[in-house]
């Protein structure tokens, strides 16, 4: 039986996060909860962002931030442990609520076991069943009360399939201003301010670290070529992803580049930048919603690619591109990464201003479809569901 809350049993939610971006999100959402119940106890599994909102977390989160398949069956057995360990630990604590944060491979599972054992269950973020595996959502609304779309266009899916469904905005609308001065963040950020400035992103987690970072070091080697006073800003949300990186820039053929690391704050450096240069993901959306140009690219392990390239349905990668329907910024992938085309097309975007203009006027466009106050609208979700007035 789905208990309720009293006085006797404080509001208890659970959450779990697999990597950066759902750290975010789950922070955001612990804040919006607490707004309204100051006691509610957190347990769950939680990034940095979430152990200071307050989470008791069970695991280590940069456990679960591993991507590609190949790269998942190695860590496999780890993960299945956590799983497990996750499952019986929240069925003996029988919280009010579990609340799955994105990373849909591992929370669907634990969801579905707490479900049959009585709890609701909220998933937080669709899996891009809009892009490949559609079949999925058939499976998805039985496995969860209610799924939380951050897109327009998912609910209807869910609905399709007799599931509950609704869109919240997305948070990083709600987070990032409208109106960006890029003179201030320079300012902010201690950079000159006519100098070209650019943002590499390469992944939230140390698997994109490790196939993404050299590729980005290098392009930015031939950006330094044809301006010598560039700078490189290189955003870090993670302890882990730091020290791989700080690793690799200690090679001998990085230490001349001017790269300067910053803790988390991509939102800072995005908004100072001329472009980004940027791993495929949701950090796409965060860069557009900057009004920042940028290069999205992506490398993978030629196995994990082999699998998952026949089974995409849509046209593009990117987010912005996606959600907007067509191609308003590259995207060079797996063989057409190269450094000298990434180059290419970071320094088009730095050398035309106009088409930069008409970029960041389709940038405002999405920021206003996507534009809700999310927290909120979640934080409502969870309760409804944790206290039975679903």
């Amino acid at each position: 039986m789905k208990r309720p809350a009293t006085d006797s049993q404080p509001l208890t939610i659970a959450l779990c996060a697999g990597e950066a971006s759902g750290d975010l999100l789950g922070a955001h959402l612990m804040n919006a909860i607490r707004a309204q119940y100051p006691h509610v106890n957190f347990i769950g599994i939680g990034g940095p962002r979430m152990l200071a909102a307050g989470i008791n977390s069970l695991y280590d989160q940069e456990k679960l931030a591993v991507r590609g398949f190949v790269e998942v069956m190695r860590k496999l057995p780890e993960i299945l442990t956590i799983r497990r360990g996750l499952i019986t630990a929240l069925k003996q604590i029988r919280p009010h609520v579990f609340v799955g944060i994105d990373a849909p491979d591992f929370n669907l599972g634990v969801a579905m076991k707490l479900k049959r054992a009585g709890i609701a269950t909220v998933h937080y973020v669709s899996p891009s069943v809009w892009a490949w595996r559609r079949k999925r959502v058939k499976k998805i609304v039985k496995q969860v009360d209610e799924v939380l779309c951050l897109f327009p266009m998912e609910p209807e899916l869910y609905q399709q399939a007799g599931g509950h469904a609704r869109f919240i905005g997305h948070p990083l609308a709600q987070i990032l201003p409208m109106h960006v001065d890029k003179v201030a963040r320079r300012i902010q950020l201690k950079l000159p301010p006519l100098d070209p400035v650019f943002v590499l992103m390469p992944g939230s987690r140390v698997s994109e670290i490790d196939f993404m970072a050299q590729l980005f070091l290098q392009t930015a080697e031939i950006i330094l070529q044809r301006y010598p006073k560039a700078q490189f800003l290189l955003p870090l949300a993670t302890a882990a992803t730091r020290q791989r990186m700080l690793q690799i820039l200690a090679q001998p053929a990085w230490k001349k580049l001017p790269v300067r690391i910053m803790n988390a704050h991509a939102d800072m450096a995005c908004q100072a930048a001329d472009v980004t240069l940027v791993a495929s993901g949701t950090a796409t959306l965060e860069v557009a919603l900057c009004r920042c140009p940028m290069v999205i690219s992506y490398k993978i392990s030629s196995l994990t690619y082999a699998y998952v390239k026949h089974k995409i349905k849509v046209p593009y990668v990117g987010l912005p591109n996606i959600l907007l329907g067509k191609s308003i910024v590259p995207e060079l992938l797996q063989h057409q990464a190269t450094p000298q085309k990434l180059a290419e097309a970071v320094l088009h975007w730095y050398e035309s201003p106009a088409e930069v203009r008409n970029l960041q006027n389709n940038f405002q466009q999405l920021y206003q479809q996507l534009s809700l106050p999310t927290d909120e609208l979640a934080a409502q979700a969870v309760l409804q569901h944790a206290l039975g007035t679903k």
